[in-house]
């Protein structure tokens, strides 16, 4: 539902703001909303991205589905591989932490911090090669996030569909970084806000959307100065942490 509803927000507003022409054929319209690789897991899709590629009579090059069957597999070993076996160690952490030590807790939010990212990224994998089977090119959703130098930059290599969408018809219509500092973080934080809730209507989530909130104000405050001149290494590392504990 989530993914869906994104997807309508940003025909509606693309179409009331002149972006994109309405489409007048219902089949074009559900096939945009409705384009089944990318219903789980994103990436979110805008429709001068997707209904342009449907209408169009696309090739069926064998390079396309061997790049398709390519990155479909990767995506499928990051899930099958990778995320789901890790899930298995760390859920029964999760669900009594009680039970065991402060070691053991941090080893399972180390890996739920890699289990997320590859059954996320798995998944957007996934989409792109089918996308690419059925000659529609979708964009790229993941740009190795774990290895951004600020929370700032995270947001730009994390579920990139999301961030822009984010930025394109909450941040920028609130008055985006036109207007006093102030105002331009309380634009921040309520980006952040809607964000979380996003992801789930639960509190943790709320709060997650405010910690990343949090983080991106203080970095435009003073700590983006302060990353830049400790160090690449440093800058890795702080944000890494905070990502992880964000998790």
């Amino acid at each position: 539902i989530s993914f869906i509803t994104f997807t309508l927000i940003s025909y509606v507003v693309d179409v009331y703001k002149g972006l994109f022409q309405i489409e007048k054929q219902v089949k074009w319209l559900l096939g945009y909303i409705l384009f089944f690789p990318q219903l789980i897991a994103g990436p979110i899709l805008r429709p001068s991205q997707l209904l342009p590629q449907l209408k169009k009579n696309q090739p069926r090059h064998r390079r396309l589905w061997i790049t398709g069957l390519t990155i479909f597999t990767l995506g499928l070993v990051k899930k099958l591989i990778f995320a789901d076996q890790i899930s298995r160690t760390i859920d029964p952490i999760y669900a009594a932490p009680d039970m065991f030590t402060s070691w053991e807790l941090w080893l399972a939010v180390w890996g739920f911090t890699v289990q997320i990212y590859c059954d996320f990224s798995g998944y957007t994998d996934m989409a792109i090669g089918l996308g690419f089977l059925l000659g529609v090119k979708l964009p790229q959703n993941f740009q190795q996030p774990y290895s951004a130098a600020s929370i700032g930059e995270f947001w730009q290599r994390w579920h990139i569909t999301l961030s822009t969408w984010l930025r394109d018809y909450i941040y920028i219509p609130l008055g985006g970084s036109r207007n006093r500092a102030g105002k331009t973080f309380r634009n921040l934080m309520i980006t952040m806000l809607i964000g979380g809730l996003w992801h789930g209507a639960s509190w943790n989530f709320l709060i997650w959307g405010i910690y990343h909130g949090f983080f991106l104000i203080i970095e435009r405050i003073f700590l983006k100065n302060i990353l830049s001149k400790i160090g690449d290494w440093c800058s890795l590392a702080y944000c890494f942490f905070i990502t992880v504990l964000g998790w």
